[in-house]
């Protein structure tokens, strides 16, 4: 009996070390397949030289070493030279010779100081840069090709970041809970540390390294001046001595009130002298312990948060104090546009854009405005903000979210690429056609000198990070696209499948056609042809559309669809609220007229009869009836797509997303019975014959309560 036993047990040891749990994210290392091919990496990849003895290096080497074995199935890989006639060299281009005769001037210029070069040919291969952490971003970018199973016989790769800042904005609380968060609690274990280093913040750094992630705010916008006291301080300091050797430097969030909360000041006017005092003293604190602090990210002014407008002062007088505080130690200051007043009776689409565009030129060079991709927030779909253009002479910091708060939470399969890609590419025409989004908060189209990107994260403690598995892939994605915003979607999706799940042609052919249908899917089963906001309250679970009691009305979903006998959505041209007066011309002619209108966003611009006749030949009442059956039957096929790859999948990921498919699909219905009974009060159309009829009644879905729904 006991031998059974202990042979049951070893048995379940043995099947739980071989599933995969996700932990490791797309640094899922495992052994090359192909004979071809193992043979070719053997061949190219003999003993190894890497140069370097810092922190950054000994990464490096760490890395390298545990992918390798793995990867080429090969546990004897030496890291140090041989006699072999084979060159495979890794370091900073000014330790050694043979880089100089390797790569051109020209090349290290283009790299810069975190970029880096890849070259080879048979029997030689260099990666090298001007900086150790370029050697690190280098180091991951080869091992992608490994994990991909690409050619790396003749590469010839000089790249560097087109994006300085790019940032991870956890909404973190000190107390663990996440604010819009569905995978966990925080993964920062404030009570333990500094005196205990979790091994997540270790490979939570590696995963950022490899994407080429390089700052983290580690506290939520909504922010507790506790943050700055001399104790947190010290555990702040704990995670940045870790993140360091990985090229990520540490933000915080700064409450604006913290003169008041922990200085014991009576005010935190911006223009007070003991306040400037204050934050001048508190940058010094924090230089101290953190020489490559990043600087104070701040909500001001927005949802009951405390800013420099309490004191009759403007925006750019609160991000001047601060950027005053950090310029002697070349810290930012990202200031959030996201601003909006109960007491504003302004349509909410224009309320950032009336606050920040007049304060162009009035920022400190150290100051960078940061704009959500959207005007109202986070939407499934969204135009894209008005003040990107209408600042010419601020850098602009580009928000996207990558935690899915809008976008099915925690339980569905959404690829946030197309999303980003979606707003990037938008055209603002502010300098002519071509002046992209991407363009100016990259820099390049009015030649400022600093440009970032953030995130607002969707990192947990749960086993997988992300809650779920392919909400992994929103994190990749994002990271990849901070490095270079040029690389489609396809091409993201394809590298995260194969880094996660293996290189199988047939199921990445497949996997990868869902994960790009899938962020359409979902704004057709829940916010169709430009309808917005229209969700649950507080915990913005499931539909709700009928919302109408709240305290603030930009807070009630019938504040944004504005549906009634006549017709539905938003009038946001001349007639209306005239939000599209904020975008350059060429692009209020695209949106002004709804007979031409892209119907996307027909909703979103227009308030738009129900008879309406659509591009379809269909009624808008049809139409949207058409949308919400037709995301909700995408569903289902998604859910048979799953199914057919169950042979390439490790069998806990394959019931993983199984099981929250089909909590897909249950809330895709949900979606659709739910907006189009109560739309239907209003249009008094029938839904079309051949449909589905609803299964519960209005009544049913508006008595429905989610107390306790994560990420509130």
């Amino acid at each position: 009996m006991k031998k059974a036993f202990a042979l049951l047990c070893f048995l379940l040891f043995t099947v739980s070390a071989w599933a995969d749990n996700g932990y490791d994210l797309w640094l899922h290392y495992s052994k090359v397949t192909g004979t071809k091919l193992l043979r070719q990496y053997r061949s190219q990849i003999v003993s190894p030289l890497i140069l370097g003895t810092s922190p950054t290096i000994q990464k490096v080497r760490e890395e390298f070493r545990k992918a390798i074995t793995v990867l080429l199935d090969n546990t004897t890989t030496s890291l140090e030279p041989s006699q072999t006639r084979t060159v495979f060299m890794v370091g900073v281009a000014a330790a050694a010779p043979h880089f100089t005769n390797a790569v051109t001037a020209a090349e290290l210029k283009t790299a810069g100081s975190e970029g880096y070069i890849i070259k080879s040919k048979p029997g030689q291969t260099y990666i090298t840069a001007n900086t150790d952490i370029g050697v690190l971003y280098g180091m991951f970018h080869y091992l992608r090709l490994l994990q991909t199973h690409q050619d790396i016989t003749h590469l010839n790769i000089v790249t560097a970041p087109k994006l300085q800042l790019r940032l991870l904005n956890h909404w973190d609380n000190l107390n663990r809970t996440v604010e819009r968060g569905y995978a966990g609690c925080s993964i920062w274990d404030w009570h333990k540390l500094p005196g205990y280093i979790d091994q997540r913040y270790i490979d939570y750094a590696r995963a950022n390294a490899s994407i080429g992630i390089n700052g983290t705010v580690l506290n939520n916008v909504n922010a507790n001046a506790t943050i700055l006291t001399a104790p947190y301080l010290q555990k702040v300091k704990a995670l940045a001595d870790v993140f360091r050797p990985y090229g990520i430097k540490v933000y915080l969030t700064a409450r604006f009130s913290s003169p008041i909360e922990i200085g014991g000041l009576k005010t935190a006017d911006p223009l007070n002298g003991e306040v400037q005092q204050f934050w001048n003293n508190k940058a010094k604190e924090i230089y101290e312990l953190i020489p490559d602090f990043g600087g104070f990210l701040v909500k001001a002014n927005s949802e009951g948060q405390p800013g420099p407008q309490d004191y009759h002062r403007t925006h750019a007088d609160g991000a001047n104090m601060l950027a005053t505080a950090l310029e002697p130690y070349h810290g930012v200051v990202i200031w959030r546009a996201f601003v909006y007043a109960a007491e504003n009776p302004v349509d909410r689409h224009k309320q950032a854009y009336d606050d920040f565009a007049p304060l162009d030129e009035k920022f400190k060079s150290n100051v960078l405005v940061q704009v959500k991709n959207g005007a109202i927030d986070f939407m499934p779909r969204e135009p894209f903000h008005p003040l990107f253009g209408a600042m010419p002479n601020t850098p602009l910091m580009m928000e996207f979210q990558i935690t899915q708060e809008y976008t099915g939470q925690g339980t569905s399969l959404v690829y946030l690429a197309p999303l980003f890609k979606e707003t990037l590419e938008s055209d603002t025409y502010c300098k002519g056609k071509g002046s992209t989004v991407a363009k100016i908060i990259d820099g390049t189209l009015e030649g400022h000198h600093i440009s970032g990107m953030a995130g607002i994260s969707n990192i947990g403690s749960d086993m997988n990070w992300c809650g779920h598995p392919f909400a992994q892939a929103n994190w990749y994605a994002y990271g990849r696209l901070c490095w270079d915003h040029e690389l489609s979607s396809d091409t993201i999706a394809e590298e995260w499948l194969r880094m996660t799940f293996g290189n199988e042609n047939k199921f990445i052919a497949t996997a990868k056609a869902m994960m790009l249908q899938s962020r359409e899917t979902m704004v057709e089963y829940m916010n169709p042809m430009g309808l917005h906001h229209i969700m649950g309250t507080g915990n913005h679970y499931g539909p709700a559309p009928w919302v109408s009691d709240q305290k603030r009305p930009e807070w009630n979903p019938v504040y944004y669809h504005k549906a009634d006998s006549a017709g539905i959505g938003f009038d946001r041209t001349a007639t209306g609220s005239n939000a599209l007066a904020q975008y350059f011309p060429p692009v209020q002619q695209q949106w002004n007229d709804m007979k031409t209108c892209d119907e996307k966003y027909l909703l979103w611009f227009h308030h738009v009869p129900w008879t309406f006749i659509t591009k379809s030949g269909r009624s808008l009442w049809n139409e949207l009836c058409y949308h919400y059956y037709h995301g909700a039957e995408n569903v289902k096929a998604m859910q048979q797509t799953w199914n057919s790859l169950q042979a390439y999948v490790d069998a806990e990921q394959f019931s993983h997303v199984k099981q929250l498919l089909a909590i897909q699909y249950d809330e895709a219905v949900w979606w659709r019975n739910a907006c189009l009974l109560y739309f239907q009060t209003f249009s008094k159309m029938p839904i079309p014959a051949g449909y589905e009829a609803p299964a519960k009644t209005l009544a049913y879905y508006k008595s429905l309560r989610f107390p306790f729904a994560p990420g509130n």
